[in-house]
């Protein structure tokens, strides 16, 4: 009877240490952390391209939707709509952070056009001068 007492500490231990190292490892954890730090994280599979992709970046949570399609050697990522999850947290963002973003997307997916969905696209359209908060588009 102690062996067996001794077995099933043993195993609840190795649980725990398991649990604790898969918990920190958690690819969500880390972007749920980078957001509530207004830091930037990009959380993707790119083995899967049905499943949309997460970027935070100054505490603006955006969500990434990808389109497959053909290039001249392969099938790859062509199209992608990038939008905000809370239009409200988009106060204080200016062009320069979208166009950061735009620059991390396109590193993962060299041959895929950007497009934001509105209200961002319409801003990215105006002639604004570069550092022009979001304004009347909220």
């Amino acid at each position: 009877m102690m062996w067996f007492i001794r077995f099933l500490l043993f195993a609840l231990i190795i649980f725990l240490i398991y649990s604790t190292i898969k918990y920190l490892l958690n690819p969500k954890r880390k972007l749920e952390l980078a957001h509530e730090q207004k830091r930037y994280y990009f959380l993707d599979d790119q083995d899967n391209v049905r499943k949309n992709f997460l970027i935070t970046y100054k505490g603006v949570l955006f969500e990434g939707e990808k389109y497959l399609g053909t290039t001249e050697n392969a099938f790859e990522v062509i199209s992608i709509f990038i939008w905000p999850r809370s239009i409200a947290s988009l106060k204080g963002m200016v062009r320069e952070d979208l166009q950061f973003i735009e620059r991390k997307v396109s590193e993962q997916y060299p041959n895929a056009k950007i497009d934001w969905k509105s209200p961002l696209k319409e801003f990215m359209e105006k002639g604004n001068s570069p550092t022009t908060p979001f304004g009347d588009l909220i």
